[in-house]
């Protein structure tokens, strides 16, 4: 019942970062791409337990070890991974600030340079061309 609810829950993770990443708003495909790369790290965690999750974390305590833990190598990869992904969703987050303040929109649809007919701005009503005769 526990691996049901648990696959359930990545799948329902992994649809709505699937979702978010094919809308049309940067800041949503930004979340989207956290969500499903938060998904993949729980996904490894559970594999990491095992199917059955009869292991333990691998903290001992005082006086004994236990009977059987689980590798910690997935953790440590998680963790890891964890933290670059917070390095790289704020890296994100800045770059996609930084193209709503020279293209006053975070639409996919509205941004001039994926346009190959429109000229590309830079600033309020200053063209890269006017910007490069300068």
């Amino acid at each position: 019942m526990t691996e049901f609810v648990l696959a359930l829950a990545l799948g329902t993770l992994f649809a709505v970062g699937t979702f978010l990443v094919l809308r049309r708003d940067v800041v949503r495909v930004v979340w989207g791409v956290v969500i499903i790369s938060q998904s993949a790290n729980v996904y490894l965690v559970t594999v990491g337990f095992g199917a059955t999750g009869a292991g333990t974390a691998p903290v001992l305590g005082h006086g004994g070890g236990a009977a059987s833990t689980v590798d910690p190598l997935v953790q440590a990869l998680v963790l890891t991974a964890i933290v670059i992904g917070f390095g790289t969703t704020a890296f994100a987050l800045v770059l996609t600030y930084r193209v709503y303040e020279e293209q006053g929109t975070i639409d996919m649809r509205g941004l001039s340079f994926l346009d190959d007919d429109a000229p590309p701005r830079v600033g309020d009503g200053e063209t890269a061309r006017e910007v490069s005769d300068d």
